[in-house]
């Protein structure tokens, strides 16, 4: 079993408080869903980024990501499953998929 970062890449937070409280019920009840399979369950992130090159240089970023969860599946096409089941989603986020490797 390995760790999987969910990146999450657009969408938007819902506006009214009825919409952001529905929105936690629906990630709530994911992470039930999960169960064991949840590692990390995240945040958004905020608009500020920075990017610090190979020579130390530090300039500003445009934010592509926009938060992250981390699970734990058998494989990539585990993970893109319970990837599925994202609220993101339902805000109009994509999601990008990456394995991790356990080296530290």
């Amino acid at each position: 079993m390995a760790d999987y970062v969910l990146l999450y890449s657009g969408g938007g937070m819902p506006e009214t408080e009825e919409a952001q409280a529905q929105a936690m019920k629906a990630w709530d009840a994911w992470f039930k869903e999960l169960g064991g399979a949840l590692k990390d369950g995240g945040n958004p992130f905020t608009q500020a980024a920075r990017t610090v090159g190979s020579d130390g240089a530090v300039s500003d970023a445009t934010p592509q990501a926009t938060g992250y969860s981390i699970v734990k599946a058998d494989s990539l096409d585990e993970a893109a499953a319970i990837a599925k089941g994202s609220p993101v989603l339902q805000g109009g986020a994509s999601i990008t998929i990456y394995e991790t490797l356990d080296v530290m």
